[in-house]
């Protein structure tokens, strides 16, 4: 029924000012914006759209996944941007906050409304 639609993700934040700075100028996404919500577009053509949400509710898992070549120049740079990275229980994370021992080597990171994101390195 759906299979040759053009289906799309989104996701709500509390703060749309604060969700174009970060995923705009922090993370260096291209964005747009139209009927008070905010696209963000990113490689081969994919868009997620962030809508408004003023009871929002971050989400406890994780929303998006960055691919990078090299985790650590990623995370470096992010921590020079003002990112700090989470410390999950029962993960042995580095002192950078990189989990590399199962998997792709993962670091896990929010977004001002609290949303859970992630930049990994395959292996």
């Amino acid at each position: 029924m759906f299979g040759n639609t053009k289906a799309f993700s989104g996701f709500a934040v509390n703060d749309m000012r604060k969700a174009k700075e970060f995923y705009g100028e922090t993370l260096g996404l291209r964005t747009s914006e139209e009927y008070g919500l905010m696209t963000l577009h990113i490689a081969d053509g994919t868009e997620i759209l962030v809508y408004p949400k003023e009871d929002h509710t971050p989400a406890s898992f994780t929303i998006l996944n960055f691919p990078v070549d090299d985790i650590d120049q990623a995370v470096d740079e992010l921590g020079r941007r003002g990112v700090t990275f989470e410390r999950y229980e029962g993960f042995e994370q580095d002192e950078k906050g990189v989990f590399r021992q199962e998997g792709p080597y993962i670091a896990w990171f929010r977004d001002p409304a609290g949303n859970v994101l992630s930049v990994l390195q395959e292996r």
